[in-house]
């Protein structure tokens, strides 16, 4: 299977490219950056840290998107859109591991997923998907007497908050009590908030340093709390979920997909 990377000098982007070189069945057929990037017409494998491929990092994402059969994209949500109308046009699947992506982006994206397969998720790593699945059936067990609360840390570069696998795990947790997480979420408090209401789901965001990404759900009660952790160490949980994801693709009807659909959870 031929694969696109766009953002392809990025943390990501560079990951991206180190799983596709050690993935069996799978190989690099084009890369690119934003037409701004230093790293416009380098070798991409050396961009990465391995040897020469042979592919240059170029400053046109649709040219890219065009010689692949696939495209994997962990950009930003203006890109990722825009990246999506060039697949949908293209006839390329696509990956989406961006978030942050506002209603109207959304629905663009469901959009393109009408002409192609579009595999979209807010974390691909396999512990979070376990997670986020432990988190749906741990909700519907507990009465609403137990209070669910998200706790989320990443790095200091992330630009959205909550993270997009924070909301997730709240959408799980909503799920699980068959309520619409916008109905009942708390994003933030500051001053004197009241007491907290029976049923809501509730947010914390803490960024700092280099931290890769740590997640976990609190269901706590006047006599006990459980917790359900998971914490990442690397990227590279990320990469792997992608280029897996990548190659479920293929042969896939146009639509709309999810990691629970490519792990058969």
């Amino acid at each position: 299977m031929k694969i696109a990377v766009v953002g392809a000098a990025g943390r990501m982007g560079q990951m991206l490219i180190r799983q596709i070189a050690r993935t069996e069945g799978v190989s690099l057929a084009a890369a690119s950056e934003a037409p701004s990037s230093k790293a416009i017409g380098k070798d991409a494998g050396e961009v990465a840290g391995l040897e020469a491929n042979g592919i240059k990092i170029g400053g046109d994402s649709a040219a890219a998107i065009a010689a692949a059969q696939v495209v994997i994209d962990f950009t930003v949500p203006a890109a990722t859109v825009a990246h999506a109308k060039v697949a949908q046009d293209k006839g390329v699947a696509m990956v989406i591991g961006t978030t942050g992506l506002d209603p109207q982006q959304t629905a663009l994206i469901h959009e393109a997923a009408k002409k192609v397969p579009i595999m979209w998720a807010a974390n691909m790593a396999l512990g979070v998907n376990v997670l986020l699945a432990l988190v749906e059936k741990t909700a519907a067990l507990l009465d609403p007497s137990y209070d669910i609360e998200v706790l989320e840390m990443h790095h200091r570069h992330k630009i959205d908050a909550p993270s997009g696998t924070a909301l997730a795990l709240g959408r799980a947790a909503a799920a699980g009590r068959k309520v619409k997480l916008e109905d009942v979420w708390r994003k933030t408090r500051d001053g004197h908030t009241g007491a907290r209401p029976v049923g809501e789901i509730g947010f914390a965001t803490l960024r700092g340093g280099e931290e890769v990404g740590v997640h976990t759900v609190y269901f706590a009660t006047g006599g006990e709390r459980l917790e359900l952790n998971h914490r990442s160490f690397s990227r590279e949980g990320y990469a792997s979920g992608a280029v897996t994801a990548a190659k479920w693709l293929e042969g896939k009807k146009p639509g709309l997909y999810g990691m629970k659909d490519v792990l058969g959870l």
